[in-house]
Formats: structure tokens, C-alpha cells, sequence
């Protein structure tokens, strides 16, 4: 197998990368990576240079076996699984760790591949092994200090763990669908007192007058879309965080990718947007991305950001609802504790076995936290 690095996804032809995406993730789309690289969300200027890695089949490239997206990075913004640690340790002994090279969906929390195995190809295991040493050789051959693959799925973490990579384990707050048909019944499976904060919070919207609804891709309209990078650049600044997406970025989603979002929308009683939360969708699972509001209403977070979304898993049979990162007040509202994993490479021994260590009792922490959170479940025990 040859591997062969691209410095721009529009390299490779879109159908080509396309076939290889296991579970039509939408975050590894051709499209959602080329809005990124044509938008400039990505590039030199931002720290995040492409250099995706491509496997063929031998040195003539005849028959596309496997990809990954890879980028140079020269910081650690924007990853959600923080070693800002780790790069000040390497420069307090001298050494350099940036620039390194990240194996990642810019920007995006969201479990799914990152080791693309062609169906073709006849030993899937093979191909993800080939792409994992083309990128261990390039770090080599670049002089890098890491390579970071960050929320892995099952398969890909699993071969990382084979090829010797150290695994991290983190946490998120995800929504399972189990055996409820509809939200009547969801509530049902709830203890009576998230039951009754629930109904409350919802009440508290619909007393308010605001509607929401759920708007597929297909009739999303320019001023839903204006209307969300507002509110997404309103969160931004509320949270002083950085504006990684950019107008052309959204409007690249609208035309692009319209089989795969839609907005949650909140309207006033007048009919004027006031809020919005986008999503993705694969074949089993809803990702909740971005949020933001031009007004404050009770409840109406919460409304737009968990109870909509999960009303229409139940409705249109996912399994799942993956909210982004962070939040412990998710729990409440019945997304509960799982774990997520990333796996990591040091060029530097003594590094190395530091962050072992490192991560042997992070990760006994973490399934602390999962057991203590555990036991504050939001659901009866019964069900």
C-alpha cells in the first residue's frame, strides 16, 4: 500500500472520498471539509494546514484504499480534548510541540471515522493500519512532537490501541433512544421530579408564546440561515470564544450539505426568528452543534437544545442524540454519561511514558465521574 498526502481535500474527487464514510457521518463529508478549506475556516491562516492522507493500492495511485483528514496544527485551539498541558511541559524542557499533526474534524466533538477504508478494499484492517503508520512516517519525516486522533469510533479506536497508540478517554452527555415510541412515553421513563422539570420548562416556552420548529435542510430559507450565524455569533461573543466559522461556511451548508441539517427554530409571537439550534444528522444519529439567541426566554434553551431534538428522534426513529461537549446539566434532561476517546503518539520517550502515566489515572477519574453521575440518573430504575 502507498500512502500520499493532499495539501486540499478539493484534490481528491468528492464521490471517491464519499463511498469510503461509514455511517454517512456528515462532519467527514467531502463537502463539509472542502466548506471548511474554501471558507478559510481552515488553512495557514488559521493554524489548521490540510494535509490529508490518502492510501493507494501502489506508487501508480490506480485505486483509492483508504483516507483520513489531517491537519498541521500550530496551537490546540478548537480540538475539545485539551493537552494544552502537555504543550506547556514540552516547552518548560525546551523542546518544541508545534507544530504537530492532528487526525480530526476541525472544530467538532462528534464521535465518527476518521480512518476511511474503501468498500472495496479486501482487508479493512490493513488499509487502517497503512493509514495510521503513512501518518506516523510523515510526523517522523516532519520532525513533529505528536499526532492526535481525536473521537474516534469504535473501529478506529480499537485498531489505534492495536498499532500501540496511548488511548484517552473522555466524556459526553449523549440521549438513547431505548424503548420509548414517542416524548409521552420518554417522560414516563423519567424519575417524577426531571418529569415535572421538564413539563416546566416546556410549559414555560408555550406560555411565552414562542413556537419552535424543526426545519429540514430542503426548506431552509436564506433568512433561517442569516438568522443562525447571528445567533451563532451572538454565543460566540457571549462566551468571548473564538469565531471559527465564517458566513460563507454556513452558506456553503445550506447548498452543500441540505440533506443532512436542520434548525431548530424559535419564533416570538409576532413571528420573528429568536432563536436557533443547528444539527446534523447521519443514519442513526442526530449531532446538536451550534445555538444562540437575539432575546432570553425562560426555558427556551433548553427547549431548542434538548427537548426538540430528542421529540424528533423519537418521531423519526434515531438512536441517538449526541449534544456537543460539556454540560452537566444535560443529565437532568436525560443524556447521560459516555465515554468518548481519542488516541495519541509522542516522538519523545520520556514524554511519552510521562503521558501514560498521565492517562492511566485520568482515565481512572473519568469512570469515577461516569459512576458518581450514575447514580443521579434522571430515569426510574425500573425502566
Amino acid at each position: 500500500m502507498h500512502p500520499h498526502t493532499i495539501e486540499s481535500i478539493s484534490e481528491i474527487d468528492a464521490d471517491q472520498w464519499d463511498r469510503m464514510n461509514r455511517g454517512d457521518y456528515p462532519f467527514i463529508r467531502h463537502a463539509f471539509l472542502a466548506g471548511l478549506e474554501r471558507a478559510g475556516c481552515v488553512g495557514a491562516d488559521t493554524g489548521w494546514e490540510p494535509r490529508h492522507m490518502l492510501v493507494y493500492d501502489g506508487p501508480e495511485r490506480r485505486v483509492l484504499l483508504g483516507a483520513a483528514p489531517l491537519y498541521l496544527k500550530y496551537h490546540s485551539w478548537g480540538e475539545y480534548v485539551f493537552d494544552w498541558a502537555w504543550a506547556d511541559a514540552y516547552q518548560r524542557a525546551g523542546l518544541s510541540y508545534y507544530p504537530k499533526l492532528l487526525c480530526a474534524v476541525p472544530f467538532t466533538p462528534a464521535t465518527g471515522p476518521r480512518l476511511l477504508v474503501s468498500p472495496d478494499a479486501a482487508h479493512p484492517g490493513e488499509v487502517r493500519n497503512a493509514l495510521i503508520n503513512g501518518i506516523l512516517r510523515l510526523a517522523r519525516d516532519l520532525g513533529l512532537s505528536s499526532v492526535h486522533w481525536l473521537f474516534t469510533d469504535a473501529a478506529d479506536t480499537a485498531a489505534l490501541e492495536s498499532e500501540g497508540l496511548l488511548k484517552r478517554t473522555g466524556n459526553q452527555f449523549h440521549w438513547n433512544r431505548r424503548s420509548c415510541r414517542d416524548f409521552d412515553e420518554y417522560l414516563g421513563s423519567l424519575t417524577s421530579k426531571r418529569r415535572k422539570q421538564v413539563r416546566r420548562e416546556r410549559r414555560q416556552v408555550q406560555e411565552a408564546g414562542v413556537t419552535v420548529r424543526m426545519i429540514e435542510g430542503p426548506d431552509l430559507e436564506r433568512c433561517h440561515w442569516d438568522a443562525m450565524y447571528r445567533f451563532y455569533q451572538n454565543t460566540i461573543h457571549e462566551r468571548g470564544a473564538i469565531p471559527y466559522l465564517s458566513r460563507e461556511f454556513f452558506a456553503s451548508l445550506a447548498t452543500q450539505m441540505k440533506d443532512q441539517v436542520l434548525i431548530a427554530a424559535a419564533f416570538d409571537p409576532d413571528g420573528q426568528i429568536i432563536a436557533g439550534a443547528l444539527y446534523f444528522k447521519s443514519e442513526e444519529t442526530l449531532y446538536g452543534r451550534y445555538w444562540g439567541a437575539s432575546v432570553f426566554y425562560e426555558g427556551l434553551h433548553f427547549e431548542t437544545c434538548y427537548y426538540q431534538p430528542i421529540d424528533y428522534c423519537l418521531r423519526h426513529g434515531f438512536a441517538r442524540f449526541e449534544a456537543g461537549a460539556q454540560g452537566e446539566h444535560k443529565l437532568n434532561r436525560g443524556l447521560t454519561p459516555t465515554p468518548t476517546y481519542s488516541a495519541h503518539w509522542l516522538a519523545h520517550p520520556k514524554f511519552e511514558d510521562a503521558i501514560r502515566d498521565f492517562l492511566h489515572a485520568e482515565t481512572r477519574q473519568v469512570e469515577r465521574y461516569a459512576r458518581i453521575l450514575d447514580q443521579h440518573s434522571p430515569f426510574r430504575r425500573e425502566s
